[in-house]
């Protein structure tokens, strides 16, 4: 079947594969990026027929997991291959065979070799632009969810000075209500539930506060790891309680950043607190400080239940939380997100292995 090829045949198979270059560009062009499997199959279909001999021949295109073939495969063939690249990167690639009980290796034209290469480019190209796209959207979200976070902050500074003067009002003149009628047991009782309920309400502005960034710190260069050993120790109660278990890694024996002392505590409490309530029973939560050449690093994973898609993008939104009704306000972790804001770091989350959450909180070294 490879009989020698004539001027007309060669003519003919560069028409072709004109054709084919022209439909897979066309293809690719009108493509949304929504199914790429149908996508690859009509390039497979058309790099098909652009083969010297389509009626033998199958081509399979492999990439990212999808695989389609135009044509019946073989198993005893001979072929050609060419790789399907995405930023210098192996992502799959395109094979053309023919049996090799009809064919041998010359039945491959050079010029379908190249053909086969400059496929494999534009398919290489148009999923570096899925990836592209993909990440501008990622950006865009993120960039969304910081302007929701920073009105969400000027909002709630608004609120917790409001109440601030209220709040202590009604401290000061329940004291005064408590003194005047402590012969009246009941009304002494009624009036200490008020001062109760005003020291809580003072608690959850103090919180609004610091997630708004708007309480004074004092920066001190220290060693966090004390810090950080001496809150897990604090703790130990709340892990005996579930029959939890931790540990706790260090890359060098000091880590030292400029840092609010009581502030880094409090994150670190409410991050460990958190991963103790939502891990089960004799469960395991692991703390992993690294110290890298600009950033501080600290991991804190847990396995519990891990974090829905659905709730991922409002995490570190005050008020909001996943926890029953009397378990929580839904401000640790805004709070948390304040305080690392305003130590100019970030704090990010991410799935555990094989279940539960890891939050990633990084801090700036200079």
């Amino acid at each position: 079947m490879e009989n020698q090829i004539t001027l007309e045949d060669k003519l003919k198979e560069r028409i072709k594969e004109l054709t084919c270059l022209y439909r897979v560009s066309s293809l690719i062009r009108e493509s949304d990026f929504n199914n790429v499997a149908v996508l690859l199959k009509e390039i497979a279909i058309s790099l098909k027929e652009a083969i010297r001999f389509p009626e033998e021949a199958f081509v399979e295109i492999k990439v990212d997991g999808i695989t389609v073939v135009a044509g019946k495969k073989i198993e005893d063939v001979i072929f050609i291959i060419s790789a399907i690249k995405t930023f210098s990167h192996i992502k799959g690639a395109v094979t053309v065979g023919y049996s090799k009980q009809k064919f041998s290796e010359n039945a491959f034209l050079k010029e379908e070799k190249l053909l086969l290469k400059k496929i494999a480019l534009e398919i290489g190209d148009f999923l570096e632009r899925e990836q592209i796209k993909e990440k501008e959207k990622i950006a865009q979200s993120q960039i969304e969810r910081a302007g929701r976070l920073t009105i969400l902050g000027q909002i709630t500074a608004g609120i917790a000075h409001e109440l601030n003067t209220p709040l202590a009002n009604i401290l000061g003149f329940t004291e005064l209500l408590k003194e005047r009628y402590k012969e009246d047991e009941i009304g002494s009782e009624d009036l200490e539930k008020v001062i109760n309920s005003a020291i809580y309400s003072r608690e959850v502005v103090k919180k609004l506060m610091f997630f708004s960034c708007e309480m004074p710190q004092q920066m001190t260069s220290i060693n966090i790891n004390l810090i950080i050993d001496e809150s897990i120790r604090l703790l130990n109660p709340n892990f005996t309680k579930k029959n939890i278990s931790y540990t706790i890694s260090f890359s060098s024996d000091e880590v030292y950043l400029k840092v609010d002392k009581i502030q880094l505590t409090q994150v670190i409490f409410n991050l460990v607190m958190n991963a103790i309530y939502f891990s089960p029973v004799n469960g395991e939560i692991n703390l992993d400080v690294k110290e890298k050449r600009k950033i501080v690093e600290i991991k804190i994973s847990d396995q519990g239940e891990g974090i829905s898609k659905e709730n991922s993008e409002n995490i570190f939104n005050p008020f909001f939380t996943t926890k029953p009704v009397g378990d929580g306000a839904g401000l640790g972790l805004s709070v948390v997100h304040g305080i690392i804001k305003s130590h100019k770091g970030a704090i990010t989350h991410e799935p555990n292995s094989p279940k539960g959450t890891i939050f990633v909180v990084r801090f700036p070294k200079s």
